[in-house]
């Protein structure tokens, strides 16, 4: 069982950087009406996915591995919780701007989103990025028992 979710946990973390990547790439073009949906969608992969990774990693932390007590005294595992944190923040922003375009797109009208708008979502895409990596630099240094306290 414990193999299954973290196949499960390791899946969703595939799925939100895959879903960042998409989103990067499309925000690097011209919006267009099949842009815009293509970012919507990928941007409800990405919200579904971090919802799968939180949960399927918080049961792995409570009922597999070493246990609650052992993670929650790791300064690695409070680091890689805290820039999750972080990034979900950071991320809604984003899904504010892209489902705000839900009723353009319906009527088929391509979103007002001014040049800047979509420069300023581009940088938050970048620094949800960011700390996806310092997640994964966190996530080693738990694997290796470095951090512990306590």
């Amino acid at each position: 069982m414990s193999a299954l979710f973290a196949f499960m946990h390791h899946a969703a973390a595939f799925a939100l950087v895959s879903a960042l990547a998409i989103e990067l790439v499309l925000l690097r073009t011209e919006l267009t009406l099949s842009n815009a949906r293509i970012l919507q969608k990928a941007d409800m992969a990405l919200g579904i996915s971090a919802g799968l990774l939180l949960a399927v990693g918080l049961i792995r932390v409570v009922y597999f591995e070493k246990g609650a007590a052992y993670y929650f005294h790791n300064a690695a595992f409070i680091g890689k919780l805290s820039l999750f944190v972080i990034v979900a923040l950071l991320s809604i922003y984003p899904t504010v701007v892209f489902l705000s375009w839900s009723k353009p797109l319906r009527e088929g009208r391509l979103p007002g989103a001014p040049a800047a708008q979509l420069r300023a979502i581009r940088r938050v895409v970048h620094l949800e990025l960011v700390g996806v990596v310092l997640i994964l630099l966190c996530a080693a240094l738990m694997a290796r028992g470095i951090g512990q306290f306590g």
